[in-house]
Parts: C-alpha cells; structure tokens; sequence
C-alpha cells in the first residue's frame, strides 16, 4: 500500500482527500489551516474529514518550519499531496516523499497560474477552465501535468458555480490518474509556459468597477465576484452599490461617457461605454436591496454614473 501525507483545504482538498482513501491510498498526515473567523466560511472542511477518519492532522501557521517538517519525515510518505493548501511548500518538504509531491491547481494549466484562476478565467471572459494535477517545485504551478480535466464556463456561470465544476473535475482527474501514479506508469509532462500567465491574488477593493468598462466585461466582471465573494462595487453618494447579478440585454443609444446606473422601462439596468446594456437582477446600495422603486426613491429617476 502506498503511502501519502496530505496537504489540504476547501472543498477541493476533501474531495481529493477522499479519492485517495478510496483508491487505498494510507494518508499517514493531513496538514490543513484552521478557518479564519474573519472569512466567510462557505466550503466544507478537511480538519473534519480527516478526523472522521481517524487520520493525524494538523494545522500549523507556517508549514516550512523544522516541526512541520519533522512531522512529515515522521510519516515516511511514498508520496505528498497539495489540494488547495494555501500555503507554498519549501524544497526541505517536497523533497520528504519518495515518489514525488503533487498539487492540484484549479485552471487548465498552463493558463492561470497563481491565485484565484476561477475568479480570473471568469473576469477574462474564458469558456472553459478545469483541474490540474501537477509535479510541485518552489515555482508556483510550473511543474510537469500529470493530467488535466476540462469543464465549460457557461455565458452566466458564477464564481461559485463554476468553482463547483472544478471541484468535481479534480477528483475526477485524480482518480483517473492515481492508478498509473501508484504503479509508477505516470509519464509527466513539461509544461510550456509560454502558454500561459502567472495571476496573483485578489482583494475585496480590486472588485471597484471601472467607468470605461464595456457591458459584456463587466457582466464577466460582476459573476466573477458575486456571493460568496465581495461583489463587484461603485461608491456612491448614497453609499457602496454592488452588483450581484446582471444579464446581458442589447445596446442603448447613444452611448454614456462611462457606465451608468439607469432605469429603463421601469427596471433597473446599467449601459455601459460602448452602449452594451446589462439588466440588473440582484443590486444592494449601502448593504439594502436596491430594485427600480428604490432607486427612483433615492435617485429620483436621473441616471447615475458609477464612477465619481
């Protein structure tokens, strides 16, 4: 039987936790974060799983310390796992495994190497995305693919719907390619990276909507951070407006000199900069919905831009 110690958090990290018990492999230690109370926690929980079954786990502030590192040792794994562990692994612990260490990364790699590649494949307008299982090395998402699994994003998929898809493209791909991992006929592959791009990570103030933005951008730009990320967002007198849902709807017009706010036949839309206009489905302004009766109660029915 092989063996593994386990790096792992979020939905993807038990998902993949128990496709390698399922495939028999012995997860010896499962190294996770404790959630931030800060964070809104939506996804399931690998501390859980692991203890359910009964495996040692653990969740150190920094992985790369010299009692992390002797805990793996420790374990003597054949192999080392990394299912959306956010932390980057240092050479000392990759080179721990005899057979390797291995991490599953959300995107069709090359593409989308780095932080957040649900989020950023979305803002970018992609129609597709996947899972990736790789060979770790100190470079972020560099290494050779081990396999990959592909899923549509469709034209008004969320962030969180399309995020659900990857979950399952990666225990998918890891169970397709365990076996040929576990007999040692798994034949890596080099990635070109030329392919591809790094995308680092993404702040609650990055989802400030751009006044020149076109309408089918920023309907990419408003699924990609609608809930349960912070949403995409203007400041405006009467307070922060977030968009949480939009549908494409035609052109207006002439065009404004940037996006806007508007009530069109008594509903609520935004025309953008290149006349593109967007219904809005689901708005808050200052934390409280916000629908056509009242934005005519706080706006009076003008038009408002949503750069200031």
């Amino acid at each position: 039987m092989s063996s593994a110690v386990v790096f792992a958090y979020h939905d993807v990290g038990v998902r993949c936790l128990k496709a390698l018990l399922a495939r028999g492999v012995d997860v010896a230690l499962v190294v996770t974060h404790d959630d931030d109370p800060r964070e809104q926690i939506w996804f399931d929980s690998v501390r859980r799983t692991a203890e359910d079954y009964r495996i040692p786990v653990i969740a150190p502030d920094d992985p790369n310390t010299a009692e992390v590192l002797d805990r793996v040792r420790e374990a003597r794994p054949d192999f080392l796992f990394s299912f959306y562990y956010r932390s980057m692994l240092g050479a000392p612990l990759l080179a721990v495994p005899t057979r390797g260490a291995y991490n599953m990364h959300g995107s069709l790699l090359p593409k989308y190497r780095g932080r957040v590649p649900v989020n950023w494949a979305i803002i970018e307008g992609e129609t597709e995305t996947g899972a990736t299982l790789h060979v770790m090395n100190e470079k972020p998402d560099n290494g050779a693919i081990v396999d990959q699994f592909a899923v549509p994003i469709l034209p008004d998929d969320t962030a969180r719907e399309v995020f659900d898809k990857v979950c399952v493209a990666a225990e998918l791909v890891l169970w397709r390619c365990l076996p040929a991992l576990l007999d040692g006929s798994a034949r890596p592959v080099p990635q070109d990276l030329s392919l591809g791009r790094y995308h680092g990570g993404r702040r609650p103030e990055d989802g400030r909507i751009p006044a020149g933005i076109g309408a089918r951008r920023l309907h990419d730009f408003v699924r990609a951070l609608a809930r349960p990320y912070p949403g995409a967002f203007a400041d405006l007198a009467a307070g922060r407006l977030v968009l949480w849902r939009t549908l494409p709807d035609g052109v207006i017009a002439p065009a404004p000199a940037s996006a806007e706010l508007r009530l069109i036949d008594d509903e609520l839309a935004v025309v953008c900069a290149d006349g593109g206009k967007l219904r809005v489905l689901e708005a808050t302004l200052a934390g409280a919905p916000l629908d056509a009766g009242s934005f005519r109660a706080a706006f009076g029915g003008a038009p408002i831009p949503l750069a200031r």
